[in-house]
């Protein structure tokens, strides 16, 4: 059997679909880039994969295992395209999803909207059972009433049920008989049960995410199902792995059971491609800078580590309002909605000001230059008219760009409605991006207590190089790093990612009335359970376990995370992890109580295996001047001439290490554009990477 050296990356976007092909013998990556196809998803990436096979004839054969991220899962939430769902809970609680925490998110706004439940009320029903918060029954489940419950649901049309009954993850043996229920009347339905999606305290959370996981499961299930027949009917005999919010990558067969955990699963690639880097140059503020065509996404990172948090939220009524969307209790990386992408439609708002996003025109039609029917004027638009974009060198020059008519789209649409010179509204378009992206992402670092003055910015996405500059100017940042390959940044940070999977299981008791043997024995069966789903693809030694604890005083309302670096729970002191917890809780809010009883909330377990370092090629030492990179020069808008003026346009391929230059340049590869101001200079090192001191 041939020896298998080939990963292949394969990220879904909003507008385009991105592929890394990596030799792990050389180090060597090959890039493809191809127009999403919004109605099937796998036709993106069966085109993608052939046009490969054009340069790189019989990769197929050894391509040891592709890697996949989707935004298929979140945007079938944002447009209600999943399954007909149905919810089984306890008596009195068929409301929670409306009801959810009780808070309105614009207290005083009497029209604020909130996110319709995934699931009507009419396919909610209540079962008349009760466990107790310590697990013991205080109403058994009538088999009988269930059975009726079940089958009216069915009769009902609905494709997937989700079960979620009060205080399952302490006595799961309810929900358990209604899965056994379901499946003999219905063995064919998708089931999801909250002890097996989100054994953890808080119904509404609970609540959420597990019909949300029920209301997406059949759509994934198909179409991860479709995708690996199609991979294999074009002779991939490898392995198919999926992204995970969290960063870390599993199974397809995980994946399709709890697809509420790759929600994020494209975005969250970037920031893991960032982490690499800043472990690779050893920096210690980095700000990641993801922008597409349909979004941009932010992350901060901090001593090199990209923060996970415990939740997000989905579908926001009001974007930038927290509280708007419908919660969702998975680890995910911690990402910012930072501003819109390069199909950001721009126009004149309803107070007759200039509105750039959040619709975008996405793959289809697209900006007016893809000349595929889009009438709007968006932000690529724009950046075209301003000069930042060559019209006929547009993704390598496979695309061409219609800048005649994306002219005519911006004067009839921006420039006239507003009585704007026609340079105002393209400049406008292109600045007010920059600005609400810079606003948001201000706030962002504020938040987790960095300072944008001394972070550096790294440019991820088609769109990322294009705005970068201009969005580190108006931070005040000092420094801009430029990947190789930056266009396809998801796509690369998907070798990087390590195998993981994150569990947790709630069991709520005071650190003076617990009992440690018992909290072993929870760890090792949450052990046992990432173990199992890990097993697949490496043997049980390889497995790395971290341990983590939520712990609060009691009576407050939101826990503290303590990671645990002892294995075994039996063998430590009550006095040890008071004194873990009271040193993390001072550390993030300047003080704590000694005297006040904390209690145990969460118990938490990261399974990983090792992590399979990416091989960067370094550029040969070509030894040829600056001049032979030069392709030209440009006329492009300058902000601080307030005109156009001559840029220098280079070919980023031609660049040797270790060379240096100052702005105005426009650095062009096949997939992105970075733009260089004229008050900045721009040097390579050995990897090909490029670093911008503002």
């Amino acid at each position: 059997m041939a020896e298998k050296f080939y990963r292949l990356g394969c990220d879904i976007g909003g507008t385009f679909t991105d592929f890394v092909l990596l030799n792990d013998q050389t180090g060597e990556i090959r890039i493809n880039k191809c127009l999403t196809t919004p109605k099937d998803p796998s036709d993106a990436v069966e085109q993608g994969i052939r046009e490969l096979e054009i340069n790189n004839r019989g990769f197929l054969e050894v391509l040891e295992e592709v890697i996949h991220g989707t935004t298929l899962v979140i945007n079938s939430i944002i447009e209600r395209k999943g399954a007909k769902t149905g919810l089984i809970t306890t008596k009195g609680f068929r409301d929670v999803l409306e009801i959810g925490r009780g808070i309105r998110y614009a207290p005083y706004d009497i029209f604020a909207e909130f996110p319709k439940p995934l699931i009507p009320r009419r396919f909610r029903f209540e079962v008349n059972e009760r466990i107790r918060s310590d697990g013991t029954v205080l109403k058994p489940l009538d088999p009988k009433e269930a059975r009726q419950v079940v089958r009216a649901l069915l009769d009902m049309g609905v494709e997937s049920i989700a079960v979620c009954l009060i205080n399952s993850f302490e006595n799961p043996t309810h929900e358990l008989m209604l899965k056994e229920i379901i499946e003999k009347e219905a063995p064919k339905i998708s089931i999801s049960i909250s002890y097996r999606v989100l054994p953890q305290i808080k119904e509404y959370e609970r609540t959420s995410t597990t019909a949300t996981n029920a209301y997406v499961k059949p759509l994934t299930g198909r179409y991860l199902s479709k995708l690996a027949g199609r991979l294999e009917s074009i002779g991939f005999k490898g392995k198919l792995f999926i992204m995970l919010s969290s960063g870390g990558v599993t199974s397809v067969e995980t994946a399709a059971e709890f697809p509420v955990r790759i929600i994020e699963s494209g975005p969250t690639a970037a920031v893991i491609a960032g982490q690499y880097y800043g472990k690779l140059f050893n920096i210690s503020e980095m700000f990641c800078f993801d922008m597409g065509g349909t979004t941009a996404k932010s992350c901060l990172i901090q001593k090199g580590v990209a923060g996970v948090v415990p939740t997000f939220e989905v579908g926001r009524v009001q974007r930038f309002m927290k509280g708007s969307g419908l919660t969702i209790q998975v680890p995910v990386v911690d990402l910012m909605e930072i501003g819109a992408g390069g199909g950001s439609i721009a126009k004149v708002s309803r107070m007759g000001t200039l509105q750039v996003g959040p619709e975008s025109s996405g793959a289809d039609p697209g900006p007016i230059c893809y000349a595929r029917g889009g009438a709007d004027p968006c932000v690529t638009d724009a950046d075209l008219l301003l000069g930042y974009l060559d019209e006929s060198y547009f993704l390598g020059g496979e695309m061409k760009l219609d800048k005649e008519a994306a002219r005519r789209g911006v004067e009839e649409k921006v420039a006239k409605p507003l009585g704007v010179s026609f340079i105002q509204a393209v400049w406008g378009i292109h600045d007010l991006i920059n600005e609400t992206m810079a606003a948001a992402a201000k706030t962002h670092i504020a938040e987790k207590g960095g300072n944008p003055k001394i972070v550096t910015i790294v440019a991820f996405g088609g769109a990322g190089p294009v705005h970068a500059y201009g969005l580190a100017k108006k931070l005040g940042a000092p420094r801009l790093l430029v990947p190789p390959n930056a266009g396809v940044g998801s796509a690369l940070g998907f070798f990087t990612a390590p195998r993981a999977f994150d569990l947790l299981r709630s069991h709520k008791v005071s650190l003076g009335d617990a009992d440690f043997n018992e909290i072993e024995k929870i760890f090792k069966e949450l052990e046992a359970e990432a173990a199992k789903i890990l097993k697949k693809e490496a043997s049980e030694k390889d497995i790395r376990f971290e341990r983590s604890l939520d712990m609060r005083f009691v009576g407050q309302g939101a826990e503290t995370n303590v990671p645990i670096s002892e294995r075994n729970m039996t063998k430590v002191k009550k006095e040890e992890i008071r004194r873990l917890f009271d040193g993390v809780y001072e550390k993030l809010y300047g003080r704590t109580y000694p005297d006040s009883e904390v209690e145990f909330i969460n118990f938490k377990v990261r399974a990983s295996l090792p992590e399979r370092l990416l091989q960067l090629p370094k550029l040969e030492k070509k030894g040829q001047s600056l001049d032979k990179a030069i392709k030209g020069q440009r006329k492009a808008y300058s902000p601080i001439a307030r005109d156009f003026i001559s840029y220098t346009v280079y070919d980023r391929y031609k660049l040797s290490p270790t060379v240096k230059f100052r702005g105005p340049a426009i650095i062009e590869e096949r997939e992105s554009t970075l733009i260089v101001g004229e008050d900045a200079s721009v040097s390579t090192d050995d990897l090909g990477f490029l670093w911008i001191d503002l």
